[in-house]
């Protein structure tokens, strides 16, 4: 039986589809008008098999939200059971911890660009082996 959902979401990252300048130019417009919104590209590992693309890749995240509440939307908005492995890796360099708020994940982890990127996926990847499930907390603010 074949898993799901194998087709990409794109074949080419965010940062392959557009120019370091268009990006730059997206993020200063997007500061502009919501300076208290972090910019978060969230992308689908490239192998995932198991978990399903999200609707879109592009978020603003209000600057307050803890990590543990970004999860939450995340899961909810792909319709995960909490018994479902889900792995988010910051800027393909590690996991946040879920106690921090995506102002401290934004200040210690933005691309150059001024994004935030982060990579979902049911396994492990890239070495990193640290389950992240659902847990109940109120979200604050809608993304």
């Amino acid at each position: 039986m074949m898993p799901p959902f194998e087709k990409p979401q794109h074949p080419k990252s965010f940062k392959q589809r557009k120019s370091f300048a268009t990006r730059k130019q997206e993020v200063a417009g997007i500061r502009t008008k919501f300076p208290t919104k972090i910019p978060v590209i969230i992308e689908r590992y490239q192998r995932e098999k198991y978990l399903p693309p999200l609707d879109k890749t592009k978020f603003l995240v209000p600057q307050e939200l803890s990590m543990t509440q970004f999860v939450t939307i995340i899961r909810n908005r792909m319709s995960l059971m909490q018994s479902q492995a889900f792995y988010l890796l910051i800027n393909n360099s590690g996991l946040a911890s879920m106690s921090l708020t995506m102002a401290q994940v934004y200040k210690d982890h933005k691309d150059d660009d001024g994004f935030l990127y982060m990579t979902y996926a049911s396994q492990e990847m890239f070495g990193y082996c640290v389950e992240i499930h659902e847990e109940s907390v109120p979200i604050a603010g809608n993304v």
